[in-house]
């Protein structure tokens, strides 16, 4: 597993993670979720924002990477998840990624890069989806 920069540690990125938790807008579920993504020196931070419409609802890992990506970067270093309203003793399942997370999360980021899940563990990207879609773009004619 790689490690993240010296100057982040997996400990400070969990606590950005809580913290930005604090800002989801979670009026339906009552399920607030934080995400931090490091990259370089930077930390990018998200949450998650519902709609009344839950198909257009976006998970805080989503809203993270693409505040990097908008932010003009493409690599992934770490990732952390943080599920403040989840009970103690919680099934790890209800804290983890879903599905489209992990399909954007491939997109961005090594398959050895860390996701650290706050009160469960560190995950490498590969792990939580070992065989994303690719979409392979044909040979120049």
């Amino acid at each position: 597993m790689r490690a993240t920069d010296s100057r982040v540690t997996p400990e400070a990125l969990l606590a950005a993670a809580r913290s930005a938790a604090a800002q989801a807008y979670a009026p339906y579920s009552d399920f607030r979720v934080g995400a931090a993504v490091l990259i370089g020196n930077h930390t990018f931070t998200g949450c998650n924002i519902e709609n009344a419409s839950y198909g257009l609802t976006v998970c805080a890992e989503r809203v993270a990477i693409f505040k990097a990506v908008s932010g003009g970067h493409r690599r992934i270093e770490a990732l952390a998840v943080a599920c403040i309203d989840a009970p103690a003793g919680a099934p790890p399942e209800t804290c983890m990624p879903c599905g489209a997370c992990r399909q954007v999360i491939a997109e961005f980021a090594d398959p050895d890069t860390p996701i650290y899940v706050d009160g469960v563990g560190v995950y490498r990207a590969g792990d939580l989806l070992p065989h994303p879609f690719r979409l392979r773009r044909p040979a120049a004619r």
